[in-house]
């Protein structure tokens, strides 16, 4: 088997089948020791990979916006079982969608919320749930499809093929824990999922999403580009955009919980909450028969008091952004420094749309240009994380240090 190259190694120096993949032979026409698949940039399936990642990554935004719009709309529990293969055809006569409507009847959502919906108002309902898994069923498909095209042919590089396992791996879990979020929505007297069960499946779609971003990234150059470049890595920098990217995610899944229980309609007001800086009866929730329950329930219950943790970690958020950006904006290259601009411009821009979310009591159009605000953030997050630990060189010549 062939050794592989160590990333401390310089460029210029070669093995004997060094980056060549398992059972290939060694090049021809040249040294022995030439290159391999890997270290070919956008040659052999370098580049299909990486464009295959990319639509990935595409699918999966579309995921996490029909997603909000499911939400948005009421619509995620309007499905009442899990049938990942016979699910994938939608109900195609009176006959069946009167069952389907039969089943969403017996649930807690359609007798204390929804009583009285119509066969049509049901559909609608129906056809964005269907839609939602759907999508689902489309990435894993063509995650498996690409998969096993690229492993069947022997395309995949050398120590990629546990990095694409872990991305249908995940897809899969996503999946199931889809499953198990709209579960909860169907037991006793619950007219929604559990928050913080739509958190996890919110969270994990953006882990999901920034793998397929960074693993996009690293294909975009070779191997031998991607060594020089780590020559020239800012440590400091790419710790504190990895801190960020961790803090931003950690606001996603507070945003989730406000979602979760509609706390976004909860204060439509700011800079305070009503009339005071803290909500009243923070630590109070109840279940559906009013009984108190334990305060900790409060922090995934109560709507002041989620609406306010997420309000104080987009403050925080916002000020260790500007302090990233400080530093960013004196990186001795031009394109990270364009990067952390772009992460700071569009924080700016996702903290106004969390103030207009508010004002407007999270209306719908509001509320997912916020969502859609966020994946633009962790992506943007995300490059200049890159661009910190691997660094495009410039030329002070040409004006692009």
């Amino acid at each position: 088997m062939a050794g592989k190259r160590s990333i401390f190694e310089d460029v210029g120096e070669t093995k004997q089948g060094a980056g060549q993949g398992a059972g290939r032979p060694p090049a021809t026409g040249g040294s022995p020791a030439g290159p391999g698949l890997i270290d070919q940039g956008h040659k052999g399936a370098r580049g299909p990979i990486r464009i295959w990642l990319i639509v990935l990554f595409l699918l999966v935004v579309a995921m996490i916006v029909v997603g909000g719009l499911t939400r948005l709309t009421g619509s995620g529990l309007s499905i009442t079982e899990w049938r990942p293969v016979t699910g994938a055809l939608p109900p195609l006569d009176a006959t069946a969608w009167a069952t389907e409507f039969e089943k969403y009847r017996q649930t807690p959502q359609y007798q204390l919320a929804n009583a009285g919906m119509s066969l049509e108002q049901f559909q609608f309902i129906y056809w964005w749930e269907w839609g939602h898994r759907q999508l689902g069923r489309l990435v894993g498909l063509v995650w498996a499809v690409g998969f096993l095209g690229f492993w069947l042919t022997k395309s995949i590089p050398n120590g990629w093929t546990g990095r694409l396992l872990l991305v249908g791996a995940l897809g899969g879990l996503q999946g199931a824990i889809g499953w198990w979020m709209v579960h909860s929505g169907l037991q006793g007297e619950m007219i929604r999922v559990a928050s913080y069960r739509l958190a996890v499946h919110l969270g994990l779609a953006f882990v999901i999403l920034g793998f397929l971003g960074w693993y996009a990234l690293l294909l975009s150059r070779s191997e031998s580009q991607l060594m020089t470049a780590r020559r020239g890595r800012e440590a400091k920098l790419f710790s504190l955009s990895t801190g960020l990217m961790h803090f931003a995610f950690l606001q996603i899944l507070l945003g989730a919980l406000v979602a979760g229980i509609d706390a976004g309609r909860a204060f439509p007001t700011w800079p305070l909450m009503g009339d005071s800086f803290f909500p009243a009866d923070a630590f109070y929730a109840t279940d559906m028969q009013g009984n108190v329950l334990p305060v900790w329930h409060a922090f995934f219950e109560n709507p002041g008091l989620v609406q306010f943790m997420h309000r104080m970690a987009g403050y925080l958020l916002f000020i260790f952004g500007v302090v990233v950006w400080l530093r960013g904006r004196k990186s001795a290259h031009r394109d990270t420094r364009f990067a952390f601009h772009m992460v700071m411009l569009m924080l700016v821009a996702q903290a106004g749309l969390g103030i207009m979310a508010v004002l407007t009591s999270a209306h719908l159009h509001v509320a997912i240009t916020h969502q859609i605000g966020a994946i633009i953030l962790w992506v943007l997050i995300l490059r200049a994380r890159y661009l910190s630990q691997y660094p495009v060189a410039g030329s002070i010549r040409k004006g692009t240090a």
